[in-house]
């Protein structure tokens, strides 16, 4: 049975002269749920987390950024590389009082929230790692385009191909090709042993850009960390398959807050 969706709506505020553009849920929920800010990956804005924002926004409330540079938010002069997008990230979750929130990422997203929670833990309450790219062990351009044309395959579909392509349009090929180059150096493996945090990373099994040796691995090297992988789902599985991922955060959440080694299955 499909999930009932809830509201968003649609604002900007302004953090370090920038104003950075948001969508936020409306529907009531109950008190004391933690706030939940989902991050988009490369090139993207907020729209393609539309579907689990809405499907999420029943039971929490959602927040999702446009970050500087990507979407409707301003764009600053040079391109900001992962740290600089974590304190971004940051600054606007202080400017709208949010914290600890549960903060889930998808691709390059997730390598935002690794800073995120390693430079600004006060704000996190767990992590939801959702597709963590680079794998290391393909962290070379060919094989990172190579592996999207392969996840194309799958997560390609005309209305995801529109919101790529024209988020790609308003970013603009310098702001992509940069964060293309911050995205490859990121040392993901370094930085994951660090977060202490309870972490959850999740892989659709149909997912190309992070392998099932890289999706445990990444688990493994978390301090709190569990891996879920989800049979027949992409890379991209907060647009196509929001009911099936909002489903494994709200029992992650639930179990997070008592048990956050608890298995999941």
């Amino acid at each position: 049975m499909k999930a009932r969706n809830g509201r968003l709506a649609q604002r900007r505020i302004a953090i370090d002269g920038l104003q950075v553009h948001y969508r936020v849920s409306t529907s009531a929920i109950p008190a004391k749920r933690p706030p939940i800010v989902l991050v988009p990956g490369y090139g993207m804005s907020s729209r393609y987390m539309v579907p689990l924002a809405e499907v999420l926004a029943c039971d929490f409330r959602v927040y999702a950024p446009d970050l500087p540079g990507f979407g409707r938010s301003d764009k600053p002069k040079r391109a900001l590389d992962i740290p600089e997008l974590a304190d971004a990230l940051a600054a606007w979750m202080s400017a709208l009082g949010l914290g600890p929130a549960v903060l889930i990422g998808n691709s390059l997203g997730c390598q935002i929230l690794i800073e995120a929670a390693l430079r600004h833990g006060e704000r996190v309450a767990c992590l939801i790692l959702q597709g963590p790219t680079p794998d290391p062990a393909a962290c070379s351009a060919a094989r990172q385009v190579l592996r999207q044309v392969q996840v194309g395959r799958y997560d390609g579909t005309p209305r995801m191909s529109w919101i790529a392509l024209t988020d790609f349009v308003t970013a603009g090929p310098r702001r992509l090709l940069a964060t293309f180059r911050y995205y490859l150096r990121y040392p993901i493996e370094a930085r994951l042993p660090l977060v202490r945090t309870p972490a959850l990373v999740v892989r659709g099994t149909r997912d190309a850009l992070v392998p099932p040796s890289w999706a445990t691995a990444a688990a493994d090297l978390l301090p709190r960390g569990r891996l879920i992988q989800v049979p027949g789902a992409a890379h991209v599985m907060n647009f196509h398959a929001p009911e099936r991922f909002a489903r494994i955060v709200r029992r992650y959440v639930g179990l997070s807050a008592t048990n956050p080694r608890l298995e999941l299955s």
